[in-house]
């Protein structure tokens, strides 16, 4: 069994407008040194796979169903190895 942590995020070149109204909100509570945040989503999976197998099927998983490639991205974390 492996836990895997998927991150979901805008790629860089698409607008966020919730970060931007996050931000717009920090600042009106006096933190004018945030230049920056970008919201995303994270899914924890786990898989009843090890070693290549997980790569697999967090790839196939991300690809099919979890991100939209014309705006977002996605990176993985394994967090735990039984």
């Amino acid at each position: 069994m492996t836990n895997v942590r998927i991150f979901v995020t805008y790629k860089q070149s698409v607008f966020d407008p919730q970060g931007e109204t996050i931000k717009t909100a920090i600042h009106s509570l006096g933190h004018d040194e945030v230049t920056s945040i970008k919201v995303g989503k994270f899914f924890d999976v786990t898989l009843a796979a090890t070693g290549s197998d997980v790569v697999t099927a967090v790839k196939e998983i991300a690809d099919q169903l979890l991100v939209n490639f014309n705006m977002e991205t996605y990176t993985y974390q394994v967090m735990e190895e039984a």
